[in-house]
Parts: C-alpha cells; sequence; structure tokens
C-alpha cells in the first residue's frame, strides 16, 4: 500500500498544452487531432489489405480501395456519434438529463469506446449491405486497424490528463493536475501499449503469417475478445469515473469490466466459427 510520502515524491505530470495549436480563434486539440490521425492512419492500412488478394478467401479480395474511400465518411461518424452517445448512456445520463446541453459539451466526459464500437457496428452492416460487401470481412479489415486509432487516443488521454489511474508509488507514477496531489498510475499509457501496440501486432502476424483473414471473422474475433481483456486488466489500475465509482459495493468492479466482459464470449464465438465456416476450405 503506497505512502502518502512516496504517493507526494513521484514525478509531476509533463505539462502539455491540450491545445496543439491555433488558427485565429479556432484552437485544434490533440483529442481532435487523435481521432483524425487514428482515422487516416487507419484508412491507409485498411487500403493495403485490400489492394493484396492473396490474404482474402479464393485470393480475392472482397472491398475495393475505392469503397474504402467512401467507408471512412460512415466509419468516422460511427466513431464519434456512437462514442459520444455511449458515453451518455453509460456513463453521464444523469448530468445530461439535468443539462441536456451537456450532450454536446465533449469536454464534459468525451466518449465511450463501447458506444463507438457499437456505432461503427451499425455503420458497416449498413454500409456492407448496400454494397453487397460480405460483412464479416469488412469487420475484420475494421478489426485489423482499430488498434491505430486506440493508440492514438489513449496519447491524446495521457497529453489531457484525462482518465488517470488509482493512487500508486510505482517509479513511473504520475501526478495529473486535475487527479490532485497524489501520484497515479498513467493508466492512459497501459491501454496504448495493450489495447493499442500489442493488439496491432498480434493481428498483423495473424494476418500476414498465419492468412487468419481468409476464415472471416477470425480477425474480429481476436480484436473483440484482446480488447476486452485488455481494458478488464487495465481497469484494476485504472480510477474509475467520479460520477459511477465502484459497482455493487465492491472497491474493484467498474463499468468498463462489465461492458467489456460480455465481449470475451463475443469474441471466442466469432473465433470458433470462423474456424469451422472456413475449415472446408482451408
Amino acid at each position: 500500500m503506497p505512502t502518502a510520502a512516496n504517493l507526494l515524491a513521484i514525478m509531476p505530470f509533463p505539462n502539455i498544452d491540450p491545445i496543439a495549436f491555433s488558427i485565429g480563434p479556432i484552437a485544434v486539440h490533440w483529442y481532435g487531432l487523435a481521432y483524425v490521425t487514428g482515422i487516416m492512419l487507419g484508412w491507409y492500412y485498411a487500403r493495403m489489405l485490400a489492394g493484396n488478394d492473396k490474404l482474402w478467401p479464393g485470393n480475392v479480395s472482397p472491398i475495393s480501395r475505392a469503397q474504402l474511400d467512401d467507408f471512412i465518411v460512415w466509419v468516422a461518424l460511427g466513431i464519434v456519434l456512437g462514442g459520444r452517445i455511449g458515453y451518455i448512456l453509460f456513463y453521464d445520463m444523469p448530468a445530461v438529463i439535468e443539462s441536456p446541453i451537456r450532450a454536446i459539451q465533449i469536454w464534459n466526459g468525451g466518449m465511450s469506446f463501447h458506444g463507438g464500437l457499437t456505432g461503427t457496428t451499425i455503420a458497416m452492416i449498413i454500409f456492407a449491405r448496400r454494397n453487397s460487401i460480405p460483412l464479416w470481412s469488412l469487420f475484420d479489415i475494421v478489426a485489423a486497424v482499430v488498434p491505430i486509432g486506440l493508440f492514438c487516443g489513449r496519447i491524446a488521454n495521457f497529453i489531457n490528463g484525462e482518465l488517470w489511474g488509482r493512487l500508486t508509488d510505482v517509479p513511473w507514477a504520475v501526478v495529473f493536475p486535475s487527479g490532485g496531489p497524489f501520484a497515479r498510475h498513467p493508466s492512459q499509457l497501459y491501454e496504448a501499449g495493450l489495447e493499442g501496440i500489442t493488439l496491432l501486432i498480434v493481428l498483423t502476424v495473424l494476418i500476414y503469417a498465419f492468412r487468419a483473414l481468409k476464415a472471416p471473422g477470425f480477425i474480429t474475433g481476436v480484436f473483440v475478445c484482446g480488447y476486452a481483456l485488455s481494458r478488464i486488466f487495465v481497469e484494476f489500475f485504472r480510477e474509475p469515473d467520479a460520477q459511477l465509482g465502484y459497482l455493487l459495493g465492491t472497491n474493484w468492479l467498474t463499468m468498463g469490466m462489465v461492458l467489456s466482459s460480455p465481449m470475451i464470449l463475443l469474441g471466442v464465438w466469432a473465433m470458433i466459427r470462423a474456424r469451422r465456416q472456413a475449415a472446408p476450405q482451408l
């Protein structure tokens, strides 16, 4: 258990201005740049995957680069609208009911990954049906690139000094300006490492070394399961949202854990289904 003396002696937060730059009266925040960067890098990588026929069933890509160019608008709307609506529903509904204007104040709480995932899934289903694209292959191509966006987003969370971790005296602890005078886990960086870098490496190896895209839905399952396990692990180090705290009278159960737990079963089911469907063709 960290002592007060230890907690007050750890390094301070690197004071990075949340505003990356300004153009006249318009301030461009790192958080917004992170979303744009994540989407653009993900789009670039997705175009690489779509252009490599050998990675896909029958050695034919199920989606063209031109279709991906159209899809980027859909996925951006799914991320932003779903992420914000999800945060309101899961984390901030009482405050929004009391003050409805808060719903569009993204600096008050921000976005929910689980909401963004739901919004993106809806966008994918509609787009796939309208363009006659195999749904599970579209799921796979998006799942393969999502860790890039997660990494960018978590780095932006760190720069903003938000979503910080629990009290600790580990050598790499950080004193966040909005987290009181005590040192905390930089849980945003833990998530960037696990949900971003580690998951991206795992998915890339599966795609290129094991040709996992030839079993539609398998990459989706690995991503969903991998994200859920990473998020649940990091929740043990992350401070829960102040308006919710710990759930069911515990000192460990958080909303992030509750929302992520069913994803493990869903991910395992998707992987099993993909292998069974692809077995006769492999």
